[in-house]
């Protein structure tokens, strides 16, 4: 197997494949939930009564309550492990799930949606890490990517639940809707415990032994697993040699807490700042370009186009994500081939296309008042083209991407500030969508939109530098400018 940047895609290691796909079921639970909201805020706003300002707080409750899980979730990580963090967001899941099924107020059902949103901060955070952890640096993208897979499948049952149960009565179809999703998470919870632990968290930990007997598994040959052993005991400062777990871990990857946050928030090495400015501007531009408000809302797009039943509105919603689902599969196939920085300039540059005409054919449709049936096609084609370029490529790397960059030490709380800035902005955009599209209409958003998608693309060009083929313990040396460097902007042209 070739090493370094020019590292080809080699075979899938099996066992790691498995690791990681279970790991991403989480993330289905959470695609679930995000997904067949969209469809049961119709029927909840029809029992309750309630109104769009109260619409928007239950879309977006859920991610302002990531904010406290994703954090805690990387520091519990740290503590526990990935594994048995995986199992505490299941359990959350599960709370969460039963609580929205039973709902017999608005109040309740905002409670259980807020529990579900601390387990979304947790399954965020963890599924990519322990998928980066776990897979080798020629198939990381494609295992990292399984998780944003996973979204997909759980936003398309979430979409399909809502058609098959939006027959049924009104009090009970939107509590089965949200209810059902219990059921996977105590299946989930069950299998977890029957995964390894990350072989780089062992080795934090000092069990050197363990961490070898996993990474055997994990690894397409004894020479590959080697050599990651040794990359990570040199990046935590131990003998390369050593497999014995009484070696002395140093306290400076031991230590937790107050002491990493001042390292990577207040007093970062240059490289590391630059590390945590594209994790978090990644994750930033993922949502403020605005695809919440067509996982969310379609039935409001679709609406505006000219699509005025219910049953028909959820139907065309299911297009959305069905076109979600197809491209993160094409994405994984590619983003280990393509690289992730072509990837995601390639799909920023389509979504700026496909969101400038969305935005001027929903203009159309409603100067016309929906009836001409030309707009309402091309309404309908340029909202799946958007979902179509995001999930191609911005989608999968941001996850892959922050999930790989951080150093082992900071790796945790890393990942778990960008996921936080990335449920904020989810939160941002699921919360104002109704009261936007109210003050400056849906065309004049999506236009809005466009406009931050170009500004996404310049960032993406000057910080984002190329990753394919780095091990996890390369990515800070790539993340160093040369002193010679005239600027930032030339040294990150050269990847």
């Amino acid at each position: 197997m070739e090493k370094g940047e020019g590292q080809s895609f080699t075979k899938i290691n099996k066992y790691a494949c498995a690791c990681s796909i279970v790991a991403s079921m989480i993330s289905i639970i959470f695609g679930y939930d995000t997904g067949v909201m969209s469809g049961a805020m119709i029927f909840v706003k029809k029992e309750f009564n309630i109104s769009d300002a109260k619409t928007e707080v239950l879309a977006g409750i859920l991610n302002l309550c990531a904010l406290v899980g994703s954090p805690s979730a990387g520091r519990t990580s740290d503590y526990i492990g990935r594994r048995y963090t995986i199992v505490i967001a299941s359990v959350i899941f599960l709370l969460g799930s039963v609580v929205m099924g039973y709902g017999p107020s608005y109040a309740v059902l905002l409670v259980g949606r807020c529990i579900a949103g601390v387990g979304v901060g947790f399954a965020l955070m963890i599924a990519p890490v322990y998928s980066a952890e776990v897979s080798s640096p020629s198939t990381r993208g494609f295992l990292t990517s399984l998780p944003e897979v996973g979204i997909s499948i759980g936003i398309l049952l979430g979409y399909l639940s809502n058609y098959i149960f939006s027959g049924l009565p009104l009090r009970l179809g939107w509590r089965i809707m949200l209810g059902i999703a219990a059921i996977p998470s105590l299946f989930l919870a069950i299998c977890t415990l029957r995964m390894p632990e990350s072989p780089r968290w062992l080795i934090m930990k000092g069990r050197l032994g363990e961490a070898k007997e996993i990474m055997y598994k994990v690894s397409n040959d004894p020479e590959e697993a080697e050599l990651r052993l040794r990359e990570i005991k040199r990046a935590i400062g131990i003998d390369e040699n050593c497999d014995d777990d009484s070696v002395r871990i140093p306290d400076s990857v031991k230590s937790q807490g107050e002491g990493i946050w001042k390292e990577l928030l207040l007093k970062p090495t240059k490289s590391l700042r630059w590390i945590l400015i594209a994790g978090i501007g990644i994750h930033f531009f993922e949502h403020a370009t605005g695809i919440e408000a067509v996982i969310l809302y379609s039935h409001k797009i679709f609406a505006k186009a000219g699509v005025h039943d219910h049953k028909h509105q959820i139907l065309a919603t299911c297009g959305v994500g069905l076109t979600k689902f197809s491209f993160i599969v094409l994405s994984t196939i590619l983003i280990d081939r393509v690289g992730r920085r072509k990837l995601v300039l390639t799909s920023v540059s389509g979504m700026i296309v496909a969101l400038t005409g969305l935005g001027t054919f929903l203009t159309l449709a409603e100067q016309s008042g929906g009836k001409l049936i030309w707009t309402l096609v091309l309404s309908i084609i340029t909202t799946y083209s958007y979902v179509a370029f995001f999930n191609v490529g911005l989608a999968p790397v941001t996850w892959v991407y922050t999930a790989e960059i951080f150093p082992l030490r900071y790796r945790g709380l890393g990942v778990g500030i960008g996921v936080a800035v990335n449920r904020l902005m989810n939160a941002t955009v699921s919360m104002t969508f109704l009261s936007m599209m109210s003050a400056m209409t849906i065309a004049g958003t999506f236009f809005m939109f466009a406009g931050i998608s170009i500004i996404a693309l310049i960032f993406f060009y000057y910080f984002l530098p190329e990753t394919k083929g780095k091990s996890l313990e390369e990515m800070e040396a790539l993340f160093t400018r040369n002193k010679g460097s005239k600027s930032k902007f030339v040294e990150i042209g050269k990847y």
